[in-house]
């Protein structure tokens, strides 16, 4: 999947150093906006156990994770995935995203959100992306926003992030073919 300024594809045992990497430049920015994480999160071992279990996750149709690499540099800068994948009926998933802080504001996040939504519809056939977002967040507010997702409401105490129950905008995005 690509656009003109990037590309998205899922990562590989070679990208696991630019990954520790990115991870650990982005800790402070990206722990404001994620569930705690473990200190081995911050390792070539705890990196590469997460990608094996991303890896069985998407074979089992669970989840599928992408890199957010920038084109003319040729470098990871981000990450963006489809989790908790439902199908039968209700046929969604939730999507989260991370870009490097040295890459934000250029809309290349918005560009990974369009690719990854155009992905999800045409060709794991889903019906609904769902991603929830702090609600003091507004910048990736902005980025779903222009993305065509569609705020729905705030849920209360929704997920743990750094030891306290925060409440998130919620914002959807169905699929016009449906």
């Amino acid at each position: 999947m690509e656009s003109t300024a990037i590309y998205l594809r899922s990562l590989t045992s070679d990208d696991l150093p630019r990954l520790v990497e990115m991870e650990i430049q982005n800790k402070e920015l990206f722990e404001e906006f994620s569930v705690t994480r473990q200190p081995d999160f911050y390792t070539l071992q705890g990196q590469e156990k997460r990608l094996q279990r991303q890896e069985e996750n998407r074979l089992g149709g669970k989840e599928y994770n992408f890199g957010v690499f920038h084109k003319e540099e040729d470098k990871l800068i981000g990450s963006i995935n489809l989790v908790q994948v439902m199908r039968g009926p209700v046929q969604s998933a939730i999507m989260g995203y991370t870009i490097d802080q040295a890459y934000n504001g250029r809309g290349y996040a918005t560009e990974a959100v369009k690719l990854l939504v155009d992905y999800a519809f045409q060709e794991l056939l889903l019906h609904r992306i769902e991603a929830g977002v702090m609600p003091h967040h507004g910048a990736s507010i902005r980025v779903l926003e222009k993305a065509g997702f569609h705020k729905e409401g705030i849920r209360r105490k929704n997920v743990q992030i750094n030891g306290e129950w925060q409440d998130h905008q919620m914002l959807a995005i169905i699929n016009p073919e449906d």
